[in-house]
């Protein structure tokens, strides 16, 4: 998915010339995400250079950001782009392990969010700090399932995004945990084109729930859906 310009209010950041790394899957989850009536505290896994984070910031005015990275470099870049934000004072980074981190924790979140490493073996790429950020020797789907069911409040949500084709895996492994989809948005590049992305909210509520499909552009390059443009229009300098 592409990398775009990108606004936080006062806080803008262009992926050409800026540390912090913007993709199409972090925009979708960050804009997507939702925070429980009167919940406040928020687990961001596998912050990376903390798009997530500053989204959430930006959207919910009370929340208060712990973020959890492993990577070094990922987390100076992270540490920077939390101290230039305008909203530094909510967000707490670890320089850790979700392993470590689920083991040391004696706090619950209200929302635990992630867009975690999901590429297979094959798919490994050579350089080694974004190959560690991106496949899964080091976080697993199911470490990563097992730790939010210790970590989430009662009535807590817990929200990612995956490739399409983990979508069933991750519905089965969640249920097996006593977690239970509350919304789910499947995303297409292109109208017509099959869906490549799905975004998943979890609870430990069973409900019925809410099924959608988003397409990110019509038929041109750059000629991005009305859906897609409401849904970030807040994020995007161009929108």
């Amino acid at each position: 998915m592409p990398n775009d310009w990108f606004k936080f209010k006062q806080f803008t950041i262009n992926q050409a010339g800026s540390a912090m790394k913007v993709g199409t899957d972090g925009v979708l989850l960050g804009a997507w995400a939702n925070l429980p009536e009167k919940g406040s505290s928020v687990l961001d896994v596998g912050a990376g250079t903390g798009l997530l984070s500053l989204m959430l910031t930006q959207r919910f005015p009370n929340a208060q950001i712990c973020a959890v990275e492993i990577e070094n470099s990922s987390c100076k870049q992270a540490k920077e782009n939390f101290t230039n934000s305008s909203w530094g004072n909510r967000m707490v980074l670890h320089e850790i392990s979700y392993q470590d981190f689920i083991f040391k924790s004696k706090n619950k979140f209200d929302l635990v969010i992630s867009n975690p490493p999901y590429f297979k073996e094959s798919l490994k790429i050579q350089n080694g700090a974004r190959s560690l950020a991106r496949h899964q020797d080091t976080l697993s789907l199911e470490e990563l399932i097992s730790g939010v069911c210790k970590l989430l409040n009662p009535g807590g949500l817990f929200s990612l995004i995956l490739p399409f084709d983990q979508k069933n895996k991750c519905l089965k492994l969640a249920e097996e945990a006593g977690l239970f989809p509350q919304r789910i948005l499947n995303i297409s590049p292109k109208t017509g084109y099959s869906y490549i992305r799905t975004l998943l909210e979890f609870s430990f509520n069973k409900k019925e729930y809410q099924e959608d499909e988003l397409s990110i552009e019509l038929n041109g390059r750059h000629e991005y859906s009305e859906e897609y443009k409401k849904l970030t229009k807040d994020f995007y300098l161009k929108f």
